[in-house]
């Protein structure tokens, strides 16, 4: 199960109190104070993990609290502190904090480490409270509490590609065919329920991500179906892949709706450079083709307002082979692999 936002409780440990302690020996019936002072508490550590993919394990139990310290003791002992707990999430996690949806920490590459809570210190014993004037304190300090907070984990998946287009546009064949991923594929809407990444294997042992999200419908900003959901998986991408269906009855009016949607997400994601690609030509019968693609490439030439104008337009079938190569030959190119 495909698990990218969850809420967790964590807790450092608290601080050891000080001890007060004096010490006793046989010939020394008032001996000076020898208070230990107390373990600093555990710290709760998150670490992105490069074998993780989901947060599926925070689904289940959400509270993390860290050992406290030990205590001080006698003979100047130090309590021991409380052991860390390291908690592992996937690269691409992104933490914030519940209350104030502050970014904490964005783990971007493997084995990063981030302190979410710092445990306590541990408290000072009596030996630090003698003076002249008082030469046998009773006085020790209580350890410190550990921090504590909820915090949210989101995960946003790291790819070079972004494909974006309408349930059925054939995003999840293309990444079959263009990538070893394997995703589920039907003739019917959202057979993607969770995104998928796909390692290309372009020329000269280049290579790039690609990352197919579950189809985005109209209205999918405002909560509609299960673009919203996932929209924040193409937000690291370098590129955008546009994935149009050749049968739709108005094709540009699919890419405008598109657009509309991802800046009414984030305005952010209009500044990447985008390629437009029409699916499913295999379905265009043979002597209209050229008419068909002279039509659209005529209508593509107009900008959407606000929005750059394609790097490229070009027209593929996954299922055929049509355009496979001239398309990864333009990602490649726009990724500067080529």
């Amino acid at each position: 199960m495909f698990i990218d936002l969850v809420e967790i409780y964590v807790k450092a440990g608290n601080g050891g109190r000080g001890a007060v302690s004096f010490r006793r020996e046989k010939y020394v019936p008032k001996g000076g104070p020898d208070g230990g002072d107390g373990g600093k508490g555990g710290d709760v550590i998150i670490m992105s993990d490069p074998n993780m993919s989901t947060l599926l394990d925070y689904r289940y139990k959400r509270k993390y609290i860290a050992p406290n310290g030990e205590h001080g003791m006698g003979a100047l002992k130090t309590g021991k502190s409380g052991e860390d707990i390291i908690l592992k999430v996937p690269v691409g996690t992104v933490v914030k904090d519940k209350e104030t949806d502050e970014v904490l920490f964005d783990f971007t590459e493997p084995y990063q480490k981030f302190v979410v809570a710092r445990g306590g210190k541990g408290g000072r014993g009596n030996t630090h409270f003698k003076s002249p004037t008082n030469q046998a304190p009773r006085k020790a300090e209580p350890g410190q509490p550990g921090e504590e907070r909820w915090i949210v984990l989101e995960l946003k998946l790291i790819a070079d590609v972004g494909i974006v287009g309408f349930p059925n546009a054939g995003k999840s064949t293309l990444i079959s065919v263009i990538s070893a991923a394997r995703p589920k594929i039907a003739d019917y809407p959202f057979t993607t329920l969770e995104p998928v990444l796909g390692l290309v294997q372009y020329k000269d042992f280049k290579s790039f991500v690609v990352a197919d999200i579950p189809g985005i419908i109209e209205g999918a900003s405002e909560g509609k179906g299960l673009g919203l959901k996932f929209l924040r998986h193409i937000e690291r991408t370098k590129i955008l892949l546009f994935l149009i269906d050749a049968t739709s009855e108005n094709p540009f009016e699919d890419y405008k709706i598109l657009i509309k949607e991802l800046k009414s997400y984030s305005k952010e994601m209009l500044k990447k450079p985008h390629l437009v690609a029409i699916s499913k030509m295999d379905l265009i019968p043979e002597e209209d083709k050229k008419d068909f693609e002279r039509k659209i490439k005529s209508k593509f030439k107009e900008a959407v307002k606000g929005y750059t104008k394609p790097k490229a337009i070009l027209f593929i079938s996954a299922v055929a082979n049509i355009g496979i190569e001239n398309l990864l030959d333009k990602l490649a190119e726009v990724l500067n692999l080529k």
